[in-house]
C-alpha cells in the first residue's frame, strides 16, 4: 500500500475526511516506519480502550451536567448544586473513534449526548436531591469534538515532525536509513500531550455537523 506523510497531514485539516477513515492509513504509515508505539496507540484509539484506567487524560473526567426526565417537559436540568455537579456530572469516554465521531455527526451544534448515570451514582444522587425521576449526564457535542480534534492534532504534529525530519513523498516502503531518521519520533504520548496543550491553535478540522437529509438517510459517500 502506498502512503504519504504529506497526504496524512492534509487529511487532518479536511473536515470532509472523517477521523475514523484517516486512522487506518495512519496505522499503515506507522507500521511501515516501524513506529510500533504509535501504531499501538492508533489501534486502541480506533477500537476503544477495554480498560478505562489506561485511557489518556483527554478521554477522562470530561465535565457535563445532570439532567432529569420530566413527564411534562422531557429532559430538563436537574436541581443539583455545584458540588453534586462536580461529583456526578463527569464521564470517561473509552469508545472507539468511530462511535464517538458518529455522536458528533448526529448532534446539532449546541446540543449534547445523554448518558445514563452509573446505577449506584443514580441511587445516591436521587436520595441527595429527593427526586425519583430518571437522571442522566448530558455531555456537550463540543466535549466529544474536542477529544476527536485532540487525536487529529496529535496526528498533525506527528506528520509535521516526520516531514521536518525529511520523510515526505509517496512511498510503498521506507528504507532502513529513512526509518532510522525518524525512529526517535515513535512517541505517541509526546504528540498527544502537545496536542492537548495546542489543540485550539492548530489548523486541524473539527467534526462537521450533518445536514438534515444526511441524518435522515445516512452519511453521504
Amino acid at each position: 500500500m502506498s502512503t504519504s506523510v504529506d497526504h496524512l497531514m492534509e487529511r487532518t485539516q479536511d473536515a470532509g475526511d472523517l477521523l475514523a477513515d484517516i486512522l487506518p492509513s495512519a496505522i499503515t504509515l506507522a507500521t511501515m516506519l516501524r513506529h510500533r508505539q504509535m501504531a499501538a496507540w492508533l489501534r486502541v484509539e480506533f477500537d476503544g480502550y477495554p480498560d478505562k484506567d489506561k485511557a489518556p487524560p483527554y478521554r477522562l473526567n470530561l465535565p457535563g451536567h445532570i439532567v432529569a426526565k420530566s413527564p411534562q417537559y422531557g429532559w430538563i436540568p436537574a436541581p443539583v448544586n455545584e458540588q453534586q455537579t462536580k461529583e456526578f456530572a463527569h464521564l470517561d469516554l473509552a469508545e472507539g473513534v468511530k462511535s464517538l465521531e458518529q455522536i458528533c455527526l448526529n448532534c446539532k451544534k449546541g446540543n449534547g449526548n445523554r448518558v445514563s448515570l452509573d446505577k449506584d451514582d443514580l441511587v445516591s444522587l436521587q436520595k441527595q436531591i429527593n427526586l425519583t425521576a430518571e437522571l442522566a449526564i448530558n455531555l456537550s457535542r463540543d466535549a466529544y469534538c474536542r477529544l476527536l480534534r485532540t487525536i487529529r492534532a496529535a496526528l498533525y504534529l506527528w506528520s509535521q515532525a516526520l516531514l521536518e525530519a525529511g520523510v515526505s513523498g509517496d512511498h510503498n516502503h521506507y528504507s532502513p536509513d529513512e526509518r532510522k531518521k525518524v525512529e526517535h519520533l515513535d512517541t505517541p504520548e509526546v504528540f498527544w500531550r502537545q496536542a492537548m496543550a495546542e489543540v485550539d491553535t492548530l489548523p486541524v478540522a473539527d467534526v462537521r455537523e450533518l445536514g438534515f437529509l444526511e441524518r435522515m438517510f445516512g452519511r453521504a459517500g
